[in-house]
């Protein structure tokens, strides 16, 4: 999905200094992402380079359905990505793992300069890091099995994210 006139350099897109390949590149070509920094790092490297299909693939899976592939991809490619710092990363711990990562990402789009402030959640289930997307409604009550599949209650599991 990269493609030379959407990632110029040898620097990874996430801004960390390292190389692409050795950065999100990898996750990007299918290794799992050891933590929600990890992810969400990748996430922006995804947006960056168009890859929609890596954003879909590391969604919480009961979301993956009702997301806007379509919406996503002409953000993705209709905008020049300038930045992102990472605030924060926070592990909650639990079982499943939990995880906070606040950031701020920058970009350019016909509309001018944009910068977008989110605290965003993750979960990690069957040794995979995943977003939960509050954007994204989850149709399950308080007291039904978590989506995230732990086996665990909704209220007792990732309903955090979207009061948290």
């Amino acid at each position: 999905m990269t493609s030379p006139e959407r990632f110029p350099g040898p620097s990874c897109p996430c801004g960390s200094g390292n190389p692409h390949a050795d950065c999100c590149g990898r996750y990007l070509a299918g290794a799992h992402a050891p933590s929600a920094e990890s992810l969400m790092r990748s996430r922006y490297s995804a947006y960056v380079l168009g890859d929609v299909d890596y954003l879909r693939d590391t969604t919480l899976p009961a979301q993956q359905a009702a997301l806007d592939l379509e919406a996503i991809r002409a953000w993705s490619t209709q905008s020049t990505w300038l930045g992102l710092e990472v605030e924060s990363a926070e592990l909650i711990g639990g079982q499943p793992e939990h995880a906070f990562v606040s950031f701020t990402a920058r970009w350019h789009d016909v509309h001018g300069e944009h910068a977008h402030h989110e605290r965003s959640a993750f979960v990690q289930h069957a040794g995979r890091w995943y977003f939960i997307d509050p954007t994204v409604p989850l149709k399950t009550g308080r007291n039904d099995p978590c989506p995230c599949g732990s086996g665990l209650k909704f209220k007792k599991c990732c309903a955090f994210a979207f009061t948290g």
